[in-house]
């Protein structure tokens, strides 16, 4: 059983999920709901604004992109301290909502998917309804933003039902656009 949590580990290390992204981190457009213990009108649920930032009361504007929910837990804890006696914050994902990957071209429900688990290329075309009649079903491209450039990679759904190429059947990462010709 050890094992197999270290291969996946391993395999969501390589595949975009990076190895120190185990604990999830906050991402524009997610939902997060702020507690401050017995304070509810300090309490409140934000969704995380296109500059990273979420509001609340008493300490303004706070950057929460690229945190994770404890993280900011303990930022909101020192902010709040100077106005509250010993507040206790927590930090609750209540939507994910940055983490979206695209499906477009001949499928059956080309679009936006949210990235619920970790999932495969081929994981992501059976999630949008599988191939529409004349697809290009060994043309599949993927756009992948790579340290800041736009990367084109390949997968060949022939090939890999042939056996022969299972290796490209790789993990989705959040923003990939995968386009089916």
């Amino acid at each position: 059983m050890v094992w197999r949590i270290v291969v996946c580990c391993l395999l969501l290390a390589g595949q975009g999920w990076a190895a120190g992204e185990v604990d999830y981190r906050i991402g524009i457009g997610d939902e997060v709901e702020v507690q401050v213990w017995q304070e509810p009108d300090l309490s409140r649920v934000q969704r995380v604004r296109l500059d990273g930032r979420i509001s609340l009361p008493l300490v303004g504007d706070v950057m929460a992109v690229g945190k994770t929910p404890m993280e900011l837990d303990a930022l909101l804890e020192k902010e709040f301290a100077r106005m509250v006696t010993e507040p206790a914050v927590s930090v609750l994902l209540v939507e994910s909502r940055s983490r979206r990957y695209y499906v477009v071209g001949r499928v059956s429900q080309p679009g936006e998917f949210a990235m619920e688990y970790p999932l495969t290329i081929l994981q992501a075309i059976a999630r949008s309804g599988g191939f529409q009649e004349w697809a290009k079903q060994d043309q599949i491209r993927i756009v992948r933003q790579q340290e800041g450039q736009e990367v084109m990679l390949t997968f060949d759904y022939e090939g890999l039902v042939k056996g022969n190429l299972a290796k490209q059947n790789i993990l989705v990462v959040p923003g990939d656009t995968i386009i089916v010709p």
